[in-house]
């Protein structure tokens, strides 16, 4: 008993270290991604991004890269854009671009794993996006894209934007940074659930899950030199894995840092972070927005193209010999959180600029929630309460060991 109550302690330790090290980043990315929101309107998205030409996939790419980083919202955005004229490989480009090129993310990946993620993160979202272009040219009929049209602009409800403020204006406005606020709040209220599940069952998996779970799950994890079929399976099972923790972009970064302390494979890894698309909540919804036969078709194509590109990522990484090397890493239940560092003080920073910008939103009579009656919202929540519930006990357990 004694020893379970030191591990369990441990545990919510290193969860709450995982968040304290990712604070600053997560605060710095919103900031970025909410002032881009606020001071670049949708509607120049909307009427740039026609056929599947490349401009417009490149358009598409760029507008996804300044959006939010939210799966979900992500995906609200992407209907919105296709049901306004759009076509398919445009608006899943900007789905693609919006989940995997975001700023946010990079500077996640960066605090939690090495330089190559990062890079292998971004060159790896644009190799994303030019395998399903040329997947969807290739395959897509086109009654199932009339059929996904069809089907999306009867689901949606949307209000045509009546104005379109001038950036510069906003800008130097109080307004404007009120806005910047509401959405960085808003932002937050996004992301809460995914990132407290998130890195909970990151701290619960780096404690108490062996390393020889992982060997098993992952084939080939911890070896010096795994065989292609060792790699292609990693890369199979991280979709498998994250399809069944259903966690947001976000959340999954401390899972892959765990995952990458205990040996699997970069390919394996970069299958993991890519999977955001392919888990069953954003299934649900696509079907919901495009009907099953679409919505299964897009995340067959999801599959296929992040496969494909984590192992293209992986043996191009290999020729130039920029693999990382997982076994110089350090345990993440081993690291020392809390110290006084260039973290610390960044952290302050944001705490303080956090509640300032709650602050305006409260003062301007906007909910903070985010209310939702899907049903991925609802156990999400459950799973939120239970994990703080979890993250107390823990902590608690830190008097009895």
């Amino acid at each position: 008993m004694e020893q379970f109550l030191e591990l369990y302690s441990k545990a919510a330790i290193t969860s709450l270290g995982l968040f304290w090290m990712a604070f600053w980043a997560f605060g710095l990315g919103y900031l970025i991604s909410s002032m881009i929101q606020v001071f670049v309107t949708r509607e120049r998205m909307k009427q740039t991004m026609g056929e599947a030409g490349a401009k417009s996939v490149a358009l598409a790419t760029f507008f996804g890269f300044i959006s939010s980083s939210c799966s979900f919202a992500a995906l609200g955005t992407t209907r919105s854009l296709f049901t306004k004229g759009a076509g398919l490989i445009p608006s899943l480009a900007f789905l693609l671009s919006s989940t995997n090129l975001v700023i946010e993310l990079g500077i996640i990946i960066g605090v939690f794993l090495s330089w190559q993620f990062v890079v292998g993160e971004y060159l790896g979202g644009l190799l994303l996006i030019i395998l399903m272009w040329g997947i969807v040219k290739l395959t897509l009929p086109k009654k199932l894209e009339e059929q996904a049209r069809q089907h999306a602009q009867e689901q949606a409800n949307e209000k045509q934007a009546s104005d379109v403020p001038d950036w510069k204006k906003l800008i130097t406005s109080k307004e404007g940074w009120q806005k910047v606020a509401s959405r960085y709040v808003s932002e937050w209220m996004m992301v809460w659930k995914d990132v407290t599940v998130g890195f909970t069952i990151a701290g619960i998996i780096a404690v108490f899950v062996p390393q020889s779970f992982f060997q098993t799950l992952f084939v080939g994890s911890g070896t010096d030199d795994p065989a292609f079929w060792q790699i292609l399976v990693q890369t199979i099972v991280g979709p498998v894995a994250a399809f069944f923790t259903f966690i947001g972009s976000m959340g999954n970064i401390p899972l892959a840092a765990v995952l990458y302390g205990n040996g699997v494979a970069f390919a394996g890894i970069m299958a993991f972070i890519f999977s955001d698309l392919v888990v069953f909540p954003v299934l649900r919804i696509q079907a919901k927005y495009y009907g099953w036969k679409p919505a299964l078709y897009i995340m067959a194509v999801f599959l296929v193209v992040l496969i494909g590109a984590a192992l293209i990522m992986h043996y191009g990484f290999a020729t130039f010999n920029m693999l990382p090397d997982s076994s110089a890493t350090k345990s993440i239940a081993e690291r020392n959180f809390f110290k006084i560092d260039y973290t610390m003080f960044l952290n302050v920073a944001f705490i303080i600029t956090s509640i300032v910008f709650v602050w305006w939103k409260i003062r301007q009579n906007q909910s903070t929630g985010m209310e939702s009656k899907k049903l991925s919202e609802k156990i999400l929540t459950v799973l939120s309460v239970i994990a703080f519930v979890w993250l107390i006990g823990g902590l608690g357990c830190t008097f009895f060991v």
